[in-house]
């Protein structure tokens, strides 16, 4: 627990990372404010925390500015999966953009130190890897993910000239593939796709031949990592690499969640979607010299729990609609 409390401001927080997030600054000791707007974010996600005296929720898009007075903020608020990215394109790119702009906004007025959630994305479809924080990427600005990759490129670009310009106190984490309870069901993701599939017994959908690589990181891991790099100076601002190092091809992950979840689902090939990156890795050297951070939940283990988490989540669907 934390000596200091702190008012901490959460933007998007009830979503998946930002429900995970909310929690561990709760346990930490601080008083958390969660603002969602609830196009991805659920309030099953954080039903849990509404008791806790040092948390409150808003209702807020982010894309209209703030008043609060806070210590930090970290911003989270954004669709982060292609189908709900992709579903209201200039929205998506407003809430990275016109986002950033109000949170740094805050952050300048207030006097607070702010976190923004980048993520790989902003390397498109690497020609480096794996993708160290100094590769630029290699991006198409006019294709269907360009809200996305180039909405989180320009929110980073704002994040360093509000640093430079006005010595705002910031923060950047590239966020790479991140798994665990919570994920939204509905969200295109390997991970929560193939789990839906198998417990359902549904073909698994898998596009491309299966050899694309991912590397997928465990979500106390990454909120570990969040917390760690919010602690440190002023003079360290990233941006900082965090996922897992460790590849694994898409079919032998949905060959892993068969095997794990008991499941008689067949692999079904379907075309791999355009842009999609063919192999998506992090080099973690600096978040390990930086923050003596790395992920310790094993990809079997983090399977097993968010599976668990799926199975319930299923179960109680299916005694709503017997009801």
């Amino acid at each position: 627990m934390s000596l200091v409390r702190k008012r901490v401001l959460v933007t998007g927080g009830a979503g998946f990372l930002g429900s995970h997030l909310c929690e561990r600054l709760l346990a930490d000791g601080h008083d958390v404010l969660c603002v969602d707007n609830y196009f991805t974010g659920r309030k099953a996600n954080i039903a849990h925390l509404l008791a806790n005296p040092n948390f409150e929720t808003l209702r807020h898009d982010i894309t209209f500015p703030l008043y609060v007075e806070v210590d930090e903020i970290y911003n989270l608020a954004c669709p982060a999966s292609p189908i709900h990215y992709q579903f209201d394109p200039v929205q998506t790119t407003k809430t990275s953009i016109v986002g950033a702009i109000n949170m740094l906004g805050l952050a300048k007025r207030v006097k607070a130190k702010v976190f923004q959630a980048s993520t790989s994305e902003v390397y498109g479809d690497p020609t480096v890897h794996p993708q160290t924080e100094d590769y630029r990427g290699n991006v198409n600005p006019l294709g269907p993910r360009a809200c996305y990759d180039e909405g989180k490129r320009a929110a980073e670009t704002l994040f360093f000239d509000y640093f430079r310009q006005h010595r705002t106190r910031i923060k950047v984490v590239r966020i790479f593939n991140t798994y665990g309870p919570r994920m939204h069901p509905n969200d295109g993701r390997v991970v929560s796709n193939f789990i839906v599939q198998a417990l359902q017994g549904e073909p698994i959908t898998l596009y491309g031949d299966g050899s694309q690589t991912r590397a997928f990181c465990f979500v106390t891991d990454l909120v570990d990592g969040f917390v760690r790099l919010m602690g440190t100076g002023d003079e360290v601002t990233g941006p900082v690499n965090m996922g897992n190092p460790h590849e694994i091809a898409v079919r032998e992950l949905a060959e892993r969640i068969i095997h794990l979840t008991g499941s008689a689902s067949r692999i079904e090939y379907r075309p791999l979607p355009q842009d999609d990156p063919t192999q998506r890795c992090p080099d973690i050297t600096l978040a390990r010299f930086l923050l003596n951070w790395e992920p310790k939940v094993a990809l079997d283990e983090g399977l097993g729990r968010t599976i668990e988490y799926f199975r319930q989540l299923l179960a109680g669907a299916a005694a709503t609609q017997a009801e």
